[in-house]
């Protein structure tokens, strides 16, 4: 928004006329949209129940991209949403199967919790292209019980799981958190580590975060993917209960008066894109830690087992009170971040042919947030 909009904001009065109705409005999420996020009755059939679980899991841009079959008697056959992608900021799909391999990971510790084991097959019809994904199946998912098994202590966490955006603690995380995370991830083909405030590589981790989130916005095409799915308000997150919900009152001002037009991309310059550049600079600038996650290789089978990987390491978090919120951006491969994905590539030791930082998240301790809102399981089954 430039000055003179500004000016004719509040000079016309358009400011308070437009608030009016948002007096004592809150902010909070409408119920409809994280009533997921209750518990299911044990009552439900075992698979709806298990898939209650699942849809819990994180996603890139929150776009829940989970398609579930369940023709097949035990068996849940899952598939990825072909309108639910992001070809701008993830033209390969990797995030895509991450969040394929989060949902599956979700949906075997909670198959685990009722004496059942989730026997998974990788992509059953054959493995993606490496630069696009599809509509054959990400994963046949078989439950057979077991009465070896005992509950995962992950599965405490499912429920409490958040992704947090906002400004976290300057204190280091707990070592023995820190512990806890890492062995987490231990049945994966991945290698994780941690950033601390006191290691030199400290300050360039945040320049890379820095400069790869001004890129991201100040790229039209990948801005506009964002506002895409931008849910602005208590009528459009209720509606769509996916993507990014904004339910601030001023951000609702705005877009009521015309002021925030989602139709086209901001300018880089414009008050929007510094404001958010500056709140994101000042999250970068108290965060105590980074976690990542590197991989020797980069094929489909391993972004699906590296999204199982960081859903565990955000489970085991949230047991010892801590927050984690992936920093995609840098990770991304569309030409503009290329600078700033081999900068941190290089940084985390991942250079190598197939070597790839599959995840690279803020790590702290944080004031609670609401859950992410949710679709709800009649909208992932599918008959096809």
């Amino acid at each position: 928004m430039h000055r003179r909009e500004w000016l004719r904001l509040f000079g016309g009065g358009l400011i308070a006329a437009a608030t009016l109705p948002l007096v004592g409005c809150s902010s909070a999420l409408p119920a409809e949209a994280i009533a997921a996020w209750q518990q299911p009755a044990a009552s439900l059939d075992l698979r709806h129940w298990i898939l209650s679980h699942a849809l819990l899991a994180p996603h890139s841009h929150n776009l829940q991209s989970w398609l579930v079959n369940l023709e097949i008697p035990d068996t849940i056959l899952l598939r990825m949403d072909q309108h639910r992608l992001l070809p701008e900021t993830d033209p390969f799909g990797r995030q895509m199967v991450m969040s394929q391999g989060t949902f599956i990971e979700i949906l075997a510790i909670a198959a685990q919790q009722r004496g059942y084991r989730a026997e998974v097959t990788p992509f059953p019809e054959g493995e993606f292209a490496a630069n696009q994904v599809d509509e054959r199946p990400t994963a046949s998912i078989r439950l057979i019980a077991d009465a070896s098994l005992r509950p995962d202590p992950l599965f405490a966490q499912i429920f409490q799981r958040r992704t947090n955006r906002s400004l976290y603690e300057a204190r280091d995380p707990d070592a023995k958190a820190l512990l806890a995370i890492a062995a987490s991830t231990a049945a994966y083909p991945v290698r994780c580590g941690f950033i601390l405030s006191t290691e030199v590589n400290m300050a360039r981790h945040r320049q890379i975060a820095n400069e790869a989130w001004r890129v991201e916005l100040s790229t039209p095409r990948t801005l506009l993917e964002s506002y895409k799915v931008l849910r602005v308000g208590p009528a459009e997150i209720a509606k769509h209960r996916d993507g990014l919900s904004l339910n601030d009152p001023f951000v609702r001002v705005l877009t009521a008066t015309g002021l925030f037009d989602r139709s086209k991309a901001s300018a880089p310059d414009s008050s929007e894109i510094s404001g958010q550049i500056e709140k994101f600079q000042a999250k970068i600038a108290a965060t105590p830690a980074f976690f990542w996650l590197v991989s020797e290789r980069n094929d489909r089978h391993t972004q699906l087992q590296a999204g199982r990987a960081y859903v565990r390491a955000q489970l085991a978090a949230t047991a010892f009170g801590l927050s984690m919120h992936p920093l995609q951006q840098a990770l991304q491969e569309y030409p503009e971040q290329r600078d700033n994905y081999t900068a941190i590539h290089r940084l985390l030791d991942a250079s190598q042919p197939g070597q790839t930082v599959q995840m690279w998240a803020r790590l702290g301790y944080a004031p609670a947030v609401e859950p992410a809102p949710r679709r709800g399981l009649a909208a992932h089954l599918s008959q096809a």
